[in-house]
């Protein structure tokens, strides 16, 4: 198997895969998506996490988002929702090195219960109950 930090994956791309690209930034989709259209929103300056981006390359990564975002809604008329989401770390589970963040289109029914989203990274922790005052 391949090592996707020797040499960088992200670093070597061919320009021919980008999906959308400003300045600072570029779009991919996912090679192991968890839905259709899931895309990746990676900063052209190695940097290993989104952490180490400076301000510039963070505007640079949401203007691709909101115009990849506005880009799938009218491709795929199912898109209902999204979940943005970085790890930052091997214990988050970044396998990557350089700092990518993930665009995920979600439509009605793609699971059970969405309740929690984001927070499934901790599978105990995504359904909850409010509570009350």
């Amino acid at each position: 198997m391949r090592d996707p930090n020797n040499p960088c994956l992200f670093c070597n791309i061919s320009n021919n895969d980008f999906e959308l690209e400003n300045e600072l930034a570029y779009v991919s989709y996912d090679t192991y998506p968890v839905s259709k259209y899931h895309a990746l929103i990676i900063p052209k300056r190695h940097v290993e996490n989104y952490f180490e981006l400076n301000n510039k390359e963070v505007l640079a990564c949401d203007a691709l988002l909101k115009e990849l975002k506005k880009i799938l809604e009218h491709k795929d008329k199912t898109i209902e929702g999204f979940n943005i989401g970085s790890n930052s770390g091997k214990t988050a589970g970044q396998s990557i090195n350089h700092c990518h963040i993930h665009l995920i289109p979600r439509r009605s029914g793609d699971v059970d219960n969405p309740q929690g989203g984001v927070r499934s990274v901790i599978s105990s922790k995504q359904h909850y109950v409010r509570k009350t005052k």
